[in-house]
């Protein structure tokens, strides 16, 4: 059998396929919701984040984030009634969206050595930033701090590819994010802490037209292709790397 030579492209792929796999099937094993339970969270966090967080790049008041112990959350922004449709649709499509793009952009620093600490460090303070900022749940408040502490520690004192494989875990959990929950993308609408309320792609209907579904099939593409092209990056600049070593 061919042994796999360290640090080469087919090493790299093999990484990031068992942190998607950890990711997709983490909760199957036994105690596996309990251990994935942190990270249920901050897949949460990752996609109402980036509603607010789009709201904010349009000019208008990211309130406050709400999340639930059973992972559903909310996060509110305070807009004027004459907002636009176009800019009520990308404040929806940026829950969807926002995982992916966070996702793709810590697969692509994980292709650097030298942004494998920053990156990791810089996401536990942006978490615990949030969470003082923003959330006003109990989960949230107990979970995310403890989370970002984590991730801090494991980027002071961790051992590199420890830290690099900590970043490609987060990266696909965050990318895989839309896609595990892709019942939720193909909802008009859904309960969420006992309210009925508009799904991100029935929100995108109400607002510029065609069905939910086609918005949902278009947010799938979208994240595909951002996830794709961080994943070629990474696997060609770790396989660069690896010929000048």
């Amino acid at each position: 059998m061919q042994r796999v030579a360290p640090g080469s492209q087919a090493e790299q792929a093999g990484r990031l396929f068992i942190a998607a796999m950890l990711v997709v099937f983490a909760p199957q094993m036994p105690f596996g919701n309990y251990l994935i339970y942190p990270f249920m969270i901050l897949g949460t966090w990752f996609h109402e984040m980036g509603h607010g967080l789009t709201a904010l790049a349009l000019g208008y008041d990211f309130e406050r984030l709400l999340i639930y112990a059973n992972g559903s959350g909310i996060a509110e922004s305070r807009t004027p009634a004459d907002i636009s449709s176009l800019e009520r649709a990308a404040i929806a499509a940026g829950g969807p969206l926002g995982p992916s793009l966070i996702g793709s952009a810590l697969i692509l620093a994980s292709a650097r050595r030298k942004l494998w600490q920053p990156a990791l460090l810089g996401l536990a303070i942006i978490i615990l930033a949030s969470t003082v900022i923003w959330v006003r749940t109990t989960t949230g408040w107990v979970v995310l701090p403890a989370t970002a502490a984590a991730l801090g520690l494991l980027a002071w004192k961790g051992k590199p590819g420890l830290v690099r494989f900590a970043l490609q875990f987060l990266g696909m959990l965050a990318a895989l994010s839309m896609f595990l929950s892709w019942d939720y993308l193909f909802m008009e609408s859904a309960v969420i802490n006992g309210q009925l309320i508009l799904s991100d792609t029935g929100a995108i209907e109400a607002n510029l037209m065609l069905p939910h579904w086609f918005w949902a099939l278009a947010l799938i593409g979208m994240a595909t292709l951002m996830i794709g092209a961080s994943l070629k990056y990474a696997l060609r600049e770790n396989a660069r790397s690896a010929r000048w070593r």
